[in-house]
């Protein structure tokens, strides 16, 4: 049985802590949850908006001490998939946010699903996207 391994993205983090039953189902069938040190960053940011800074803080350093949770950084790999991804949409007149193609060039170069709710991921050729 292969070991399903699954980056997610930042809305699926947030969904999940919302108690969305479809995305905490998904979840559970998950052996090895990938998240982005971007998706981190964002989530952060948002919690410095929020008012509920201290708690969302402690849920996250608690799910990312998980022993299925592994942090994915940025390297010099990691850059060189984010230029092609970038000239690939450049060159199809599909920009998408910036944070989303270090999320994709996080997925791509290390051979996993992307977990997401966003539709623009589609645009990136050869991405593969886990089915929602």
């Amino acid at each position: 049985m292969e070991i399903e391994k699954v980056l997610i993205d930042t809305n699926i983090y947030s969904e999940f802590m919302r108690g969305n039953s479809k995305v905490k189902d998904i979840i559970k069938t998950i052996d090895l949850i990938g998240i982005s040190v971007i998706s981190i960053g964002e989530l952060l940011s948002g919690f410095k908006a929020g008012i509920n800074q201290k708690k969302n803080r402690k849920e996250l350093e608690a799910f990312l001490g998980s022993p299925r949770v592994k942090v994915y950084q940025i390297d010099i790999d990691t850059s060189e998939f984010y230029a092609k991804v970038v000239t690939e949409l450049s060159r199809a007149g599909n920009p998408i946010p910036t944070n989303d193609v270090w999320i994709a060039s996080i997925a791509f170069q290390h051979g996993l699903k992307l977990f997401t709710l966003d539709n623009h991921f589609q645009k990136i050729p050869g991405l593969f996207l886990l089915d929602y």
